[in-house]
């Protein structure tokens, strides 16, 4: 009986350990947004962190970044479009960066209402450029298609919507209830840690695997990660790029060749639904692209938007 009893206890313990650990995380507070750039807006779901780049006068460009990395990743991006003359909007999305951690399934309504929240806190009602990286690609897809009056133009970096490479963990604890919650809080932060690079000799780089780490310590993060996976990433946006291109919303698309998360085949895919998408590939870039091959990709920009 008392055995019994003690392998009750430790089961309750293991099932329980990922989750009190993920509580007892700090979360995002005046601490770590003390000196942070730009501002912050207590938006309906909660503080979102952002920052404006470039001029004071100009066409406004949004930058909404991925699923793991925060808004620093689009920084190289962000001085780009600046140079080109555009004021650009950067943000964290909610559960990454300097934003709360916010309750509620990531799907497409919970970060389109961030995103039209930031705008209207921000009287950005003029027409917008939509630049999206992986899943921010996603984002910014939505979000166009369901506001085509108000994007001039999207601009899609390694957008996911279109294919998507999923490992089996991934997709293990996307498709499983319950369990695939306990795997993915017990083990992701592992996976993830493994999977950031230890060494680069780029300073800009190493900014942005410095914050990937530190992300991996806030509480709310990887919950955020696996949500988005069953939210937003698990959508397939073939109608929405379809009205894109009916309503003749010009549309640049950039991929990386090497790319072991969204596959370059994405690109033949995106022309089957768009045929007046404007593609571009970087060579020899993975899926870092925007911050590991930020001098092509702005190149690429520059001659995608000059045509």
């Amino acid at each position: 009986m008392i055995w019994y009893v003690v392998i009750i206890a430790a089961v309750v313990v293991v099932a329980a350990l990922p989750f009190v650990i993920e509580r007892l995380r700090p979360a995002v507070g005046a601490t770590a947004r003390h000196g942070a750039d730009g501002d912050f807006a207590q938006l309906s779901q909660g503080v979102t962190h952002y920052r404006w780049v470039g001029p004071v006068r100009g066409p406004v460009a949004v930058l909404i970044h991925g699923l793991a990395s925060p808004s620093v990743a689009m920084e190289e991006v962000a001085e780009g479009l600046a140079t080109m003359g555009y004021r650009v909007l950067m943000y964290d999305l909610y559960g990454r960066g300097l934003s709360d951690a916010v309750s509620g399934a990531q799907d497409r309504a919970f970060f389109l209402r961030q995103l039209t929240d930031l705008l209207v806190h921000q009287n950005a009602d003029e027409e917008l450029t939509l630049v999206g990286y992986s899943m921010g690609g996603s984002i910014a897809t939505a979000f166009a298609a369901e506001n085509t009056h108000q994007v001039k133009r999207l601009i899609l970096l390694a957008s996911a919507g279109v294919q998507t490479k999923e490992s089996g963990f991934a997709r293990f604890c996307r498709t499983t209830p319950i369990l695939g919650d306990w795997v993915h809080a017990m083990f992701a932060k592992r996976r993830i840690m493994n999977a950031i690079p230890k060494n680069t000799r780029r300073p800009s780089v190493q900014k942005v695997l410095m914050a990937q780490r530190q992300e991996l310590h806030r509480r709310g993060y990887l919950p955020a990660i696996l949500s988005s996976r069953r939210g937003m990433l698990a959508e397939n946006h073939e109608a929405e790029h379809r009205k894109l291109g009916r309503e003749d919303v010009p549309v640049v698309a950039i991929w990386a060749e090497r790319d072991q998360v969204i596959p370059i085949s994405a690109l033949g895919v995106l022309a089957q639904w768009n045929r007046a998408a404007r593609q571009e590939v970087v060579d020899e870039a993975e899926h870092a692209l925007p911050y590991s091959h930020d001098e092509q990709l702005i190149t690429a920009l520059k001659t995608a938007l000059r045509d």
